[in-house]
């Protein structure tokens, strides 16, 4: 995401079809679940609801998770609601598979 993010909003547009393209992957993912890594080390998981120029990202109903959340612990989580996350503090973006998972057999 970090790269449609700086393709979508560079000074320089090469194409308008490559702008075009950055922006419906971005819409693809608006109102999904995505899990959101932290350069402290803290993971966000919450819904995608809007970006913008800097690559600040605002998460709705949002979740911090302290440890990793790989392995078979489950941390409980701190729910903070709507955050914004500075977009310099992100590692990495992912949509939150479990989550969809969850979902489908609700």
């Amino acid at each position: 995401i970090s790269e449609i993010l700086k393709h979508l909003y560079q000074e320089k547009k090469d194409t308008d079809k490559d702008a075009s393209e950055g922006k419906k992957k971005l819409s693809s993912w608006l109102n999904k679940s995505m899990k959101v890594k932290m350069t402290d080390g803290r993971t966000l998981i919450g819904v995608f609801l809007c970006t913008d120029r800097e690559r600040n990202v605002i998460l709705g109903g949002c979740e911090e998770y302290l440890k990793p959340l790989e392995g078979n612990e489950k941390e409980e989580p701190r729910i903070l609601g709507l955050a914004m996350i500075p977009g310099h503090h992100i590692v990495s973006i992912s949509i939150d598979k479990s989550q969809l998972q969850d979902s489908e057999f609700q």
